[in-house]
């Protein structure tokens, strides 16, 4: 510190780093633990709140009182102190284990005030310091085994090929999703969202949207599906979904056809694997959601990167909101190292000759898959032949003839293509005033309307 600095933090006076005080009072804990959780700050003994700098008596048995109250705080708060014209600088850092608190309670700094938190409001700080976890937290509702799903927990068992030979009861305490309390077995939140027949009873943010829509514009919904099985069948479902709806380009050499899916398995399970690990499921708006439009996949998941983690170490360290959950996951074979899953998404499209991977990390996360076109409209290669499309249609004209009831998935089957396509060329043969569908999509039949 020099006279030119003073000055120039005398000129700006208290702010969301700066705290004066005239002298040494009972006051001083509550702007330490305001610092420490936050940015940290620097206090100011022997200036007044009217930027006038009057000094104090600085002597050993005074700095000996300050690290004793630092030392106070719970946790124990990291001080410095410097001295320059008889202006005491406690130097606070910011901590490492937050929240901090004094005798007074927990404060956090607001610009040039210290506000103490109400309980709600420590909670919803510890929830986002990342000490409090949503997954570990017992869930009082579930009713073992009333509650409980055998079957789902057999099938997470097949997808990590674990040797079983415990009991059902000592099993779920294993893999740490229950807990045996007063002779009753007791579920956190994780063992509800993997292994309750029922998710949704608990909790509202359990579900996936998946939705398909005929452009690339959030306009006509061509499908949409909602899941809430619990995790594991939920991210299955949701895959298997995306397989379905995505177009498959055929390539044709010496006479074998390769299917050539629009984006690569690998990169879209990883995505939808990594959204329902990281949501935030203290958060009650939104949905984990999968949109798949004409040219482009978003996933995206309630919360953004964790506060812990920082811009840009993503991608780079594992640092999940959701550590009991991710654990249970990474045992099975949707998951193959935690911490990899974004190099491989990204080395996935590169393979495929796709373009880079579209992250945003606002309240909400979500990555964007882009297709060969970069989102904007297919091309299609050289060496898959230009009338595959006519052809198609005219089978589909075909088949409807045929058999007036037949339906979308059937379709699909029969001419070796996803149902997305199946829809999509339906949608036009409507437009142009080909077919028409008479009744609801079960129960209702397709006519002719002319035939060019």
């Amino acid at each position: 510190m020099n006279k030119k600095e003073l000055n120039f933090i005398l000129k700006q006076g208290e702010g969301q780093f700066i705290e004066f005080k005239e002298g040494f009072d009972k006051y001083i804990a509550k702007e330490m633990v305001a610092f420490a959780n936050v940015q940290g700050g620097k206090i100011f003994l022997g200036i007044t709140d009217q930027k006038e700098a009057r000094g104090i008596n600085i002597t050993n048995s005074l700095k000996s009182q300050i690290q004793d109250v630092a030392r106070n705080c719970d946790p124990s708060i990291k001080i410095k102190m410097e001295e320059f014209d008889n202006i005491l600088i406690i130097e606070v850092e910011e901590g490492t284990n937050k929240p901090y608190t004094c005798s007074n309670g927990f404060y956090l700094r607001n610009g040039p005030n210290s506000q103490k938190l109400t309980r709600d409001e420590i909670l919803d700080f510890s929830i986002e310091e990342g000490r409090i976890s949503f997954d570990e937290q017992i869930c009082n509702k579930f009713d073992y085994p009333t509650d409980f799903d055998l079957l789902k927990l057999k099938e997470y068992l097949q997808l990590t090929k674990l040797i079983n030979n415990l009991s059902t009861e000592n099993l779920l305490i294993n893999l740490k999703v229950a807990k045996k309390i007063k002779d009753e077995i007791k579920f956190n939140n994780a063992g509800v969202l993997f292994f309750a027949k029922e998710p949704e009873k608990f909790f509202m943010t359990s579900k996936v949207v998946c939705v398909d829509y005929q452009t690339n514009e959030k306009v006509n919904i061509l499908d949409k599906k909602i899941f809430d099985e619990g995790i594991i069948r939920n991210i299955q479902n949701s895959i298997n979904y995306v397989n379905k709806h995505i177009d498959v380009l055929f390539e044709i050499k010496a006479a074998r056809r390769r299917e050539i899916p629009q984006y690569p398995l690998e990169a879209y399970r990883e995505a939808i694997v990594n959204a329902v690990m990281h949501r935030d499921y203290f958060q009650k708006s939104g949905e984990v959601t999968i949109e798949v439009f004409r040219n482009k996949i978003t996933i995206s998941n309630p919360g953004g990167l964790v506060k812990w983690l920082k811009p840009e170490d993503f991608g780079k360290i594992s640092s999940p909101r959701n550590q009991l959950i991710a654990e249970l996951l990474s045992k099975t074979e949707l998951v193959e190292k935690l911490g990899t899953g974004i190099n491989r998404m990204k080395k996935a499209m590169a393979n495929a000759g796709l373009p880079e991977l579209l992250f945003s990390f606002n309240s909400f996360f979500s990555i964007t898959l882009l297709d060969v076109t970069k989102g904007q409209g297919r091309d299609v290669p050289e060496n898959v032949p230009e009338n595959v499309p006519e052809d198609r249609k005219s089978l589909i004209i075909t088949e409807i003839k045929n058999n007036s009831k037949i339906t979308i998935p059937e379709l699909a089957l029969i001419l070796k293509v996803n149902e997305k396509t199946i829809k999509r060329d339906i949608e036009k043969l409507k437009f142009k005033g080909i077919i028409k569908r008479v009744g609801p999509d079960k129960g209702g039949h397709w006519e002719m309307v002319k035939h060019k």
